[in-house]
């Protein structure tokens, strides 16, 4: 949790979004290094690819452009990554692999992002049925 002075309180009644949705959202997606809860299970290795916004120009990496279609790409597949949780019925992603590369299209003369992850799905442990129930 980051101490952000700037943030507003949840008794802060300029802050609908807050009011309307008192717990903020939980945490799904782990990067690289980040590490999922420990008791989490495993499900499979899983695919998901991402375009970012189409732009015209050209790539300069560390350009204005690039920044703007990495963070772009990068919010895309954090994006798909929760569409696939709820679709596969995990709880939590674990990015394993990330490769991002442009594309061009001559005739628009646009240039993009692709992003590609490979994840580990994981769900929440299941509950162990107690053996001796009302002991």
């Amino acid at each position: 949790m980051t101490n952000n002075p700037r943030a507003a309180s949840a008794a802060d009644p300029s802050d609908e979004s807050l009011l309307s949705n008192p717990e903020p959202e939980r945490k799904v997606v782990y990067w690289h290094r980040e590490l999922p809860p420990l008791a989490a299970e495993p499900l499979g290795e899983y695919i998901v690819e991402a375009n970012s916004v189409r732009v015209i120009g050209d790539f300069a990496h560390d350009s204005e452009l690039w920044e703007r279609c990495y963070r772009d790409v990068l919010a895309q597949m954090e994006h798909r990554l929760k569409q696939e949780l709820h679709r596969l019925g995990g709880h939590y992603a674990h990015v394993l692999e990330e490769t991002i590369g442009s594309r061009r299209d001559d005739h628009s003369s646009e240039v993009w992002l692709h992003g590609r992850i490979k994840y580990l799905l994981l769900s929440r442990p299941r509950e162990s049925a107690d053996p001796f129930p009302g002991q």
